[in-house]
């Protein structure tokens, strides 16, 4: 259990050494006895069903075996939806009307690595204190307690649904706002880049009843990784090249489950994780009016959006689920992270890649504009990254030392420790997903972030 990842974003670790098809059919049962709990407590269920879903990854086999089969062995019913976009298994659990789900992805973590995710009976993953609750359950001094198995005749049963690809498409076709005739009479020529991930199997299917020309790269979901899955610039050279070369009017690149979209401009260049929410968010609040909501870790450029329609931002902690609860709390039309994680509440409350092509394709429409010059009308702010691999147990220490690197900032310590100055800030805090510190700055020149970056680094 130590080297498991414990987080609001799930459990995770690298495969044979912290995640494990054994201590993953343990955690599996425990959340299917957990769910079971809590459902007979408030509901008139009698059998409580769990769906399951994966990615591509390689190990993803094994570990889907473990968890149908610690799920069954007490009892609980699953659905086995296959390899699926992590945001078309959260919307199946709500549609299904299953009480709960397990998607098994390790999202933009290399191949290495897997992971569990837990979704609750409304499409949405456990919020923080349902979470809390959860990870206290299957701590180290619970998890290896043996459960106990029900006798065969209450063994739980397993069937299989091969259609919640098409049931998500379906949902993107309807959003309301979105003029999809017009979108298929553009015939926009698209790459996609899927990353050998489960985007292979979900988005250029949507792009073609888009009426788009599909150009695909890296479609086939071997879990082989064409390149580092995570869609960051330096990662992208490939689709980048691609979209130049056949002249294509846009270029989209997803994480292995497809809950991040990136993308590339009509010139081939990469315009930042950062415009997809950016962009996506202009077109929402054009039509439907209401605050939105990001992270702290997400650009300033959000505030001059806000700004520009007559609405307020409300920043939350990173994690998908407390951008999606700050939404579904507040009747936000539109919110996301800046990582390219947008949610569009029209489909369901969780980052979905390939509702956002639909909403990035309206937009071009609707403004009759290229990407690249809708990008350019969002004002221009510049990020810089970096990490420090440490052990877990020192980083509360290094939180705890850095409070008083920048004494003429104001600090925000809502997640982690947010020093904002006049149009830059720099974001310390501890990974959800990775034995790691991160450190996230935004300034007006790329020069600027950079070295608030590399100064807190050098500090801690």
């Amino acid at each position: 259990m130590q080297d498991l990842m414990m987080s609001v974003s799930g459990i995770r670790g690298v495969f044979g050494k912290g995640i494990t098809p054994d201590i993953t059919m343990k955690i599996a049962a425990q959340f299917g006895l957990f769910q079971k709990e809590r459902y007979h407590e408030t509901t008139d269920v009698e059998k409580i069903t769990i769906a399951v879903g994966r990615d591509s990854r390689t190990t993803g086999e094994a570990l889907a075996h473990s968890v149908i089969s610690g799920l069954l062995s007490v009892g609980i019913d699953v659905i086995w939806l296959g390899i699926v976009a992590t945001p078309t298994l959260l919307l199946s659990v709500k549609e299904l009307k299953a009480q709960g789900g397990i998607c098994i992805t390790a999202s933009h973590n290399p191949a290495e690595w897997n992971a569990m995710k837990f979704i609750d009976a409304n499409g949405m993953f456990l919020f923080p204190e349902v979470m809390a609750e959860f990870l206290n359950r299957i701590s180290i001094d619970n998890i290896e307690k043996v459960f106990h198995n029900i006798n065969w005749q209450n063994i739980g049963q397993k069937r299989e649904d091969y259609e919640a690809t098409w049931r998500h498409i379906q949902k993107i076709l309807e959003i309301p706002y979105l003029d999809v005739n017009s979108i298929r009479t553009a015939k926009y020529k698209v790459v996609i880049d899927s990353v050998n991930g489960a985007g292979g199997v979900i988005s250029p299917t949507l792009l073609k009843e888009l009426g788009c020309q599909v150009i695909e790269i890296n479609s086939e979901p071997t879990g082989i990784f064409a390149h580092n899955p995570e869609p960051l610039a330096k990662n992208l050279t490939q689709i980048c090249k691609v979209v130049k070369e056949n002249k294509a009017d846009i270029g989209f690149a997803t994480d292995p489950d497809v809950d991040r979209l990136v993308i590339i401009d009509e010139k081939g260049n990469c315009i930042g994780e950062e415009y997809s929410l950016l962009l996506a968010t202009k077109l929402v609040l054009r039509h439907k009016k209401g605050d939105i909501v990001t992270n702290l870790s997400s650009s300033m450029a959000s505030d001059n959006i806000a700004k520009e329609f007559g609405v307020n931002v409300i920043r939350t902690p990173i994690g998908e689920i407390n951008v999606s609860v700050a939404m579904l709390n507040n009747n936000c039309p539109i919110g996301g992270e800046g990582n390219g994680g947008i949610i569009c509440p029209e489909v369901n409350y969780t980052r979905d890649a390939v509702s956002g092509m639909a909403l990035l394709l309206g937009f071009m429409t609707e403004r009759k504009m290229k990407i690249s010059d809708l990008a350019s009308e969002i004002p221009k702010y510049y990020f810089a990254k970096e990490k420090i691999d440490i052990n877990p147990d020192e980083m509360d220490n290094i939180l705890i030392k850095a409070q008083n690197l920048f004494k003429d900032a104001k600090l925000d310590t809502t997640d982690g420790l947010k020093f904002v100055f006049d149009k830059k800030w720099v974001h310390i805090r501890k990974s959800g997903t990775e034995p790691i510190i991160r450190i996230f700055a935004e300034a007006q020149t790329i020069e600027e972030a950079e070295q608030l970056c590399k100064k807190v680094k050098s500090l801690l």
